[in-house]
């Protein structure tokens, strides 16, 4: 009897790793810096137009899942990501807000050579060396740009990752822009895709009646849904750096017509051979059936489809976000390859 409770108790240690393991309020807050600021560390940045510095800040402390986060624009900050303090404490799940050079917090140089994907990804493994963030504990979470940003750095450091995540980001810019005029823009009234495209033309984009356009008709439909959009993300938005995204991005909202324009890595997402989590919303800007296509091409993916979210997913369908990315993670530590959510 004693040798089958003590086999029994073997057995749910093996099948349940993260509960055995998850950090006790202590651990997860704790600090061993000489001064303490808050988990936020300045990373300096070597690039070929000199060292730069980027701002981090550690919320919690997990040694085995360590997941950071790398946000939209290009140009964009931190800030929105700010939803997942309401889920990922409460489960001892480490988490690393980043704002990317340029960014907010960042150093922010004048240099246009600096924009650019190849440089990004650099970056980013820079930060995980300097973070001490190792195959053992590191997921990487890539939102709308950040996406890009999250695998292209999975195609060339894909074994540093242990798991990666993919949020409401296409793998293909060309399928983007089809996507925008084939779809939304078609969703929309055609007196106010006119307007808009009049206004484009003619180069207006600061034009206060180009706004007054879209937020109404594109962004509270497809960007985020809440009626109240979040201070955070007012904050991020507010924050943006209009010219690194106009460089990358360009300067239109039904397209990408800067350096990321031709950008399309369909074919080399069966190389990705980590546990994959793509994130998709049902009234994204971005294809959600596409995005479900990109999980059946990577080696081992899962895909989650908020049902009632826009880009913003972690804001205007928060509980199923949050609840999935969660999942994922833990059962990624427990040695799944794979999740499935719902009819997913």
């Amino acid at each position: 009897m004693r040798r089958a409770l003590a086999f029994f108790l073997g057995l749910l240690a093996v099948a349940s790793p993260v509960l055995a393991q998850k950090p006790t309020l202590k651990a997860y807050f704790s600090d061993s810096a000489k001064v303490r600021e808050g988990g936020v560390k300045l990373i300096p940045i070597q690039t070929p137009k000199g060292t730069f510095k980027v701002w981090t800040k550690r919320f919690g402390n997990n040694p085995r899942i360590k997941l950071l986060l790398l946000h939209g624009g290009p140009g964009s900050t931190h800030e929105y990501f700010e939803s997942l303090e309401g889920y990922l404490p409460a489960e001892g799940i480490e988490f690393i807000y980043y704002d990317q050079l340029g960014s907010a917090y960042s150093d922010q140089p004048k240099d246009r050579d600096l924009w650019t994907t190849e440089r990004f990804v650099e970056e980013v493994e820079q930060v995980r060396k300097a973070l001490g963030l190792t195959k053992d504990n590191f997921y990487l979470l890539g939102h709308s740009w950040g996406g890009i940003l999250a695998a292209e750095y999975a195609l060339k450091y894909g074994a540093n990752l242990k798991g990666l995540i993919i949020s409401n980001m296409m793998m293909s810019i060309p399928d983007y822009n089809r996507y925008a005029s084939e779809v939304l823009a078609k969703q929309m009234d055609p007196a106010v895709v006119k307007e808009v495209k009049e206004l484009e033309a003619k180069g207006q984009y600061e034009n206060p009646r180009y706004m007054e356009l879209l937020i109404p008709n594109f962004y509270a439909k497809h960007l985020c849904r809440l009626p109240e959009w979040p201070d955070a993300v007012k904050r991020a938005n507010a924050r943006s750096n209009n010219d690194i995204y106009v460089l990358m991005q360009g300067p239109s909202e039904f397209g990408a017509s800067g350096r990321l324009e031709r950008w399309d890595r369909k074919a080399d997402l069966p190389r990705l051979a980590m546990p994959t989590l793509v994130i998709g919303g049902t009234y994204d800007t971005m294809d959600p059936t596409h995005m479900k296509w990109v999980s059946t091409q990577v080696q081992h993916g899962s895909f989650l489809l908020c049902p009632h979210s826009s880009h913003m997913s972690m804001w205007d369908d928060q509980r199923t976000y949050c609840e999935g990315l969660i999942r994922f993670l833990k059962e990624t530590d427990a040695g799944r390859k794979t999740v499935r959510f719902g009819k997913s």
